[in-house]
């Protein structure tokens, strides 16, 4: 009743509570769902992964520390056959990206379409104790060797691409140029080991070396599958950490060369592994996002304070209102006990309809959120929904925001003496509760300005993450990324390939430029290797002697505006029989060589002294970001699309590398329709040369930013938030104190005072108030800046500019607030001021 009777005060208070709870609710909904969701499988919290690092994606050489979190499969096989505490021991493929297998339905004239595939162990599903939605999981004896080819295939696959047809299990797939029978398909809501979007097809590890050219199942000395185990009851997991640490040396000392010489021997007792908790599966994302999520569940716990600060002030003043009717109570023999229990219900109720405003706040908010963090991978399991956490998470929330905002004012509206509230001394502006407003709308203006000043640096930093110099041109150029390899070609046959993707889409209408490469600038992959200089000392095993490397067509240069300031570029002549060359950027001749020091015509390898012959630099080229923004750019050379090292001919990383990865394409004019376009004309050459991802130059460098740019802009959004909240709070107090200065305002201007000096009277007193609280918030936002120098860029932790605009902005909107009042103030009219007292 008390709500209906007061329904401005009662919108206010919801609508305000709404924006405080659905912001928290919003957020808590993204790191339940990231952070403590567990896999969908039976009993998670049993799953073991064994190391903890985010090691991606094909490892060699020391691990950092020399802690292992991934493994070659044959160290994987025997860490299996010699750990009993495990009643499954699984492997998975560490690096899973998308278009990594392209599929085809035989006999349906269905086209190829890029799928995710991932290599698992056959023991995979049994560890995780899954059912199948359809047909049967991979067994063991379906990895073993020479057994028949088949897969499993996601959930999320069978039912967008085939309507959930039940005719898929048992059916023939094309998986790379491969007959695969499909036996069953993952439960639904299964997304497989790890955080992200769901493997399309699961493939056993046996026919890893059929359907990949670099053929890693049994290379010793190449580390690419993570392990997740499941522990057998009483398991301690103090001494199986110990137990197979020694076996992973033990192995390591027995098998690879590299721990055979005298360094290696040295390095080996260092060899350990960390076990992890499993439930939420190979967690490197999680990780990597765990800073931001916290951050942000900081900036929303902050914007929800202001809010209960809000709210008290408007509980407090509604409260004061109603101190004629308390004080009838009271004198009608209410207890103080009562009169307070009454007004934390009125508040709790306030605080639970708030909630659940909150909850369809939080709702649409999730929608957005989803939308700026995954962005890039739209299947991702990861929902807008409440789940039962966050529900019982925003009750929770709600019933303590109702404690908290509704106990200081109802202990102070009931302490009201009843004959002195009945005489009308609730006139006074001198009390406690004149004093608690205050007190209130400074804190409220002290969090605005920490919550302003952090949405400033973040802001900032994206900024000059977004705007810096990439070192090439985007307008104008698209990226397709496609497989070769998942197509079927042979390496014999990839010269004619190439020549003829270059002769049809340069043929193309509004093409003018188009490059051939096996990675572009800024899309997440690098291939690196320890390089050697004839002539030099052999390195030392601490010697930082690591260099990126990537393969280019003769156009590729120009095609990202990438320009050759010395030497030459990479030309139609430097073929697969010509003599090896090498084109490096300017931060491989800082890194390599002294100043002054001639680059063009050095010579050099990867692969130790044998090798130093197989390069000669040639040219040198600007350098351009193609890794971590953040980073300084790596040194970086650049090889012919074909030639192989002399050195290495029969490697199977160097094999792999003659395949492609993406094609860039500079237009003429606008590149609307031209996707379908591509195409169109990769199907004409080979239908099974599909389309993997196409996107702008420009969209490829904006998905680097995409956590970066979630923080800064609900920052932003949380820091206008707090302040409008702050203001609404200053206003709402100013308007009250006029409100009960009405007599003496009317008095005073009755002896003469001046419009003017009653609007700077009462725009002084609002003034004074948000001065003290930026006095309080200046020195707090500089202290909370070193919780975000983490997630800066460019940007000093103490900016002045910064914190000038976050004043100024604090500053205008508290004089807003408080100049409405002040007007209205000015308007008095004495004789009625007058009268009415």
């Amino acid at each position: 009743r008390q709500m209906v009777k007061a329904p401005g005060f009662t919108v206010t208070a919801v609508l305000t509570l709404a924006l405080g709870i659905g912001a928290n609710a919003a957020i808590f909904t993204l790191v339940h769902a990231v952070l403590l969701r567990q896999l969908p499988v039976s009993h998670p919290e049993q799953l073991i992964r064994i190391g903890e690092n985010d090691d991606c994606c094909v490892n060699g050489g020391y691990p950092d520390k020399q802690d292992y979190s991934i493994f070659s499969y044959d160290l994987y096989t025997h860490l299996r056959d010699t750990t009993p505490e495990f009643e499954q021991l699984a492997a998975m493929q560490a690096g899973i990206g998308d278009g990594s297998v392209t599929a085809r339905r035989e006999g349906k004239n269905a086209p190829a379409l890029p799928e995710r595939g991932e290599y698992v162990s056959g023991n995979y599903f049994l560890m995780f104790g899954v059912q199948p939605a359809a047909g049967r999981l991979m067994l063991p004896a379906d990895d073993a060797p020479n057994a028949p080819l088949v897969a499993v295939m996601g959930y999320q696959t069978w039912q967008r691409d085939f309507a959930m047809d039940p005719s898929v299990v048992g059916s023939t797939f094309v998986l790379n140029a491969h007959p695969f029978t499909i036996i069953g398909i993952t439960p639904q809501g299964f997304y497989g080991d790890r955080l992200q979007s769901p493997s399309g097809f699961y493939m056993p590890m046996s026919a890893e070396p059929l359907l990949e050219t670099s053929k890693l199942l049994h290379r010793e000395n190449l580390n690419w599958v993570y392990l997740l185990g499941r522990l057998r009851p009483g398991t301690a997991e103090g001494p199986l950490q110990a137990k197979l640490s020694g076996s992973v040396a033990q192995w390591l000392g027995e098998h690879l060369p590299l721990y055979k010489t005298v360094y290696g021997k040295g390095e080996l007792p260092k060899v350990h592994v960390v076990l992890t908790p499993g439930a939420l599966g190979i967690a490197n994302m999680q990780a990597n996002a765990a800073s931001g999520l916290k951050l942000l569940m900081w900036i929303a716990a902050l914007v929800l304070l202001i809010a209960c600060a809000n709210m008290a002030n408007l509980v407090l003043v509604r409260g004061l209102a109603r101190r004629g009717e308390t004080s009838i109570r009271m004198a009608l023999g209410a207890s103080r006990s009562r009169l307070i229990r009454q007004m934390l219900t009125e508040s709790i109720a306030l605080a639970v309809l708030g909630g659940i405003a909150g909850l369809g706040v939080a709702y649409a908010g999730m929608r957005g959120l989803l939308a700026l963090a995954f962005s890039d991978q739209p299947g991702i399991p990861v929902h807008a929904t409440p789940s039962p956490a966050v529900l019982g998470f925003a009750f929770a929330v709600s019933l303590v925001t109702g404690v908290v905002f509704g106990l200081a004012p109802a202990w102070i509206t009931s302490h009201a003496e009843p004959a002195e509230a009945l005489r009308g001394s609730g006139r006074s502006t001198g009390d406690g509760a004149s004093l608690l407003q205050r007190t209130l709308v400074v804190l409220q203006a002290a969090l605005s300005l920490v919550l302003l000043v952090g949405a400033g640096l973040l802001t900032r930093s994206l900024n000059k993450l977004e705007h810096q110099d990439f070192g090439l041109q985007t307008e104008r150029r698209v990226i397709a990324h496609l497989s070769p390899e998942n197509a079927g070609y042979r390496a014999e046959e990839l010269a004619g390939l190439y020549a003829e993707m270059e002769q049809r889409f340069k043929a193309l209408p509004g093409v003018e430029r188009v490059g051939l490469t096996l990675y572009t600038p800024l899309e997440g992959d690098n291939w690196g290797e320890g390089v050697q200089f004839a002539g030099r000392p052999e390195p030392g095993p601490r010697q930082n002697m690591g260099s990126s490397w990537d393969r280019v067509s003769p156009d590729y240069f120009d095609a990202i505006g990438q320009k050759v300031v010395r030497g030459r570029g990479i030309t139609e002549q430097d073929t697969a029989t010509s003599r090896g060359v090498a084109v490096v950027n300017e931060a491989f001749v800082k890194k390599f060589f002294k100043q002054g020091e001639e680059p063009i015509g050095a010579h050099f390898g990867s692969d130790g002294p044998k090798s130093t012959g197989d390069y000669e630099i040639v040219g040198v080229v600007s350098d351009v970001r193609y890794n971590n923004v953040k980073e300084p750019i790596r040194a970086m050379y650049m090889r012919p699309l074909l030639q192989m090292a002399a050195s290495d001919q029969s490697h199977q990383g160097e094999l792999r590398s003659l395949y492609i990865g993406a094609m860039v394409v500079q237009l003429k004019g606008s590149g609307e329709g031209f996707e379908s376009l591509i195409r169109r004309t990769l199907s004409s050459i080979n239908p099974n040369l599909t389309l993997v991802k196409y996107e702008t130059f420009d969209e490829q460098i904006g998905g680097q930013f995409g956590q970066e740019r979630m923080i800064a802009r609900l920052t932003l959004l949380f820091g206008g938030l707090a302040l409008v909240l702050a203001a609404v709070g200053l206003y709402g107090v100013t308007a009250y104190t006029v409100a009960r200065r009405t007599p003496e305002i009317g008095i005073r201007m009755a002896l003469g005072a001046a419009r003017g000096s009653v609007v700077r009277m009462v725009l002084r007193d609002a003034m004074l108030q948000t001065s003290v609280g930026l006095a309080i918030g200046i020195p707090v936002a500089l202290i909370c800046v070193r919780f975000v120098k983490t997630q800066l860029y460019g940007t000093s932790g103490y900016d002045v500019g910064v914190m000038a605009l976050a004043t100024l902005a604090l500053a205008l909107a508290a004089c807003v607030a408080g100049l409405i009042p002040a007007r209205r103030a000015a308007g008095t009219d004495p004789v009625k001021a007058l009268r009415a007292e």
